[in-house]
């Protein structure tokens, strides 16, 4: 097997796997080759596997079924990988953490957070100096949408938050939030 053929074996697992949809930069990175290297790739996979869209948040794996909630939670920077590990582990994905910033008004970042890995690399560039978290802006107050592919996964994380002491009251309605 080709070095190519191994790693469209390996976007094709991971779109599987994945809970949220995965951009070409994501798959960049994690392969060390160029973006469009990434959508030759994915030209081919698409080919093989007619399931696969190309949304404007990344590509993804149709006919699961997506559900999504909003969890207002709290904590300060040194529990970001324990939080994110709690979600991970239910089989849920992070999509975005967002505040509400007194003078900007809503502050989002996209995560695209559905593994250990995805968790490292985003705490290492906290701690690298090269970012600071969203959360420090609200003074550890946030919100995160999180995926999966059924409400008993999302009801898992509600709990596994709760009981860390991060769960906050429910988040706020769609029209709050917008």
């Amino acid at each position: 097997m080709t070095r190519g053929e191994e790693r469209r074996k390996q976007i094709w697992e991971w779109l599987l796997q994945s809970t949220v949809p995965i951009t070409g930069a994501e798959m960049a990175e994690r392969f060390q080759v160029s973006r469009q290297t990434i959508v030759a790739d994915m030209a081919t996979i698409c080919h093989q596997h007619p399931e696969i869209r190309a949304t404007n948040r990344g590509y993804r794996l149709m006919g699961l079924p997506v559900f999504s909630r909003v969890f207002k939670v709290y904590h300060t920077d040194e529990d970001i990988a324990t939080e994110l590990q709690a979600i991970v582990r239910q089989g849920a994905g992070v999509v975005d953490v967002f505040v509400y910033h007194k003078a900007y008004g809503r502050l989002t970042a996209s995560l695209n957070v559905r593994n250990e890995r995805d968790i490292e690399q985003l705490i290492h560039n906290i701690s690298s100096g090269k970012s600071r978290s969203l959360l420090s802006t609200a003074s550890g107050y946030h919100y995160h949408t999180v995926e999966a592919v059924s409400e008993r996964t999302l009801d898992a994380v509600e709990q596994a938050l709760s009981q860390l002491g991060m769960l906050l009251d429910a988040a706020p309605d769609a029209e709050q939030i917008s």
